[in-house]
């Protein structure tokens, strides 16, 4: 299976999981899967797992402790959050303290909670952001009800 094909299938079952979200009308259902270097899922994720503040990357990474191992790559719905209203550290500061150098993510966060921007915050700190935004459409159907009309 080429990267390409991985990438489609890993961040399919991130959508998937976004799926299982409780609704909430003040903040985006996302799915995460976290993956090894060799390519095993390590675990998964998603938005008020099981707590009503978890993030999708929050939820994966405390699965393993946050210590996914190198060259792990984590697998989100939409972009990691730079900022953050319900817990003092955003998704992309766990990402990075963890060591995760890549990040694969269908949708670009939308300001409508907080700004974005945390695709480019990674990047500056080293992560490999990629894009899939062939998938966009999918992980945006899942949170059409927060969306301007």
């Amino acid at each position: 299976m080429t990267d390409s094909a991985a990438d489609h299938r890993l961040l399919r079952e991130a959508i998937e999981l976004s799926r299982r979200c409780p609704p909430s009308d003040s903040a985006f259902s996302v799915g995460a899967v976290l993956v090894g270097a060799d390519g095993a899922v390590l675990s998964t994720g998603y938005s008020r797992e099981s707590d009503r503040r978890d993030h999708a990357e929050e939820a994966a990474l405390a699965k393993v402790a946050g210590q996914p191992g190198p060259g792990a790559t984590i697998y989100s719905s939409l972009e990691p959050c730079l900022r953050r209203l319900s817990r003092p550290r955003s998704c992309c500061e766990l990402i990075a303290a963890a060591g995760i150098t890549r990040v694969v993510l269908a949708w670009r966060e939308p300001p409508i909670f907080v700004l974005g921007g945390g695709a480019a915050w990674l990047e500056g700190h080293g992560v490999l952001v990629t894009e899939v935004p062939g998938l966009g459409p999918e992980a945006r159907a899942v949170n059409a009800h927060l969306l301007p009309g």
